[in-house]
């Protein structure tokens, strides 16, 4: 599945007014972190919010808000990492956004079970790997 089966999938569905189709596509590829936290708030009412994230973790996306979750180099992040000295406090900072991650991705295996149960298991293996290094 493509960007662009995605867009036919919308177009089928008549459901035009997804996130990504109404708002100024600039807001899913945002620098700061207000307006990614604004797209990633959106893409919870998408109804194509499962299928675009997990093509957007098939191919590996280098950067943006696909499926509610921002990816940076190709990997799904918390948040967009801060410029200057790290924070006294960046490991307490790091063990949270991975709980809060491994729980997003428990949430989408879920969703993905009936549709893709070989992607569905590829998110299971890979929030073991995220508990674990928390």
């Amino acid at each position: 599945m493509t960007v662009l089966s995605l867009a036919q999938q919308a177009a089928q569905a008549r459901t035009n007014s997804v996130p990504c189709r109404t708002y100024d596509a600039d807001l899913w590829f945002a620098e700061d972190q207000a307006s990614t936290d604004q797209a990633q708030g959106l893409c919870q009412q998408c109804p194509l919010q499962a299928a675009c994230l997990s093509e957007a973790l098939l191919r590996q996306e280098p950067a943006g808000v696909w499926g509610g979750e921002l990816f940076e180099r190709g990997q799904i992040v918390a948040a967009h990492k801060p410029k200057g000295r790290p924070r006294k406090d960046a490991d307490e900072i790091a063990a949270v956004a991975a709980a809060r991650l491994a729980s997003r991705l428990v949430e989408v295996s879920q969703a993905l079970e009936q549709d893709s149960p070989e992607l569905a298991e590829q998110l299971s293996e890979a929030v073991t790997e995220i508990v674990g290094a928390a």
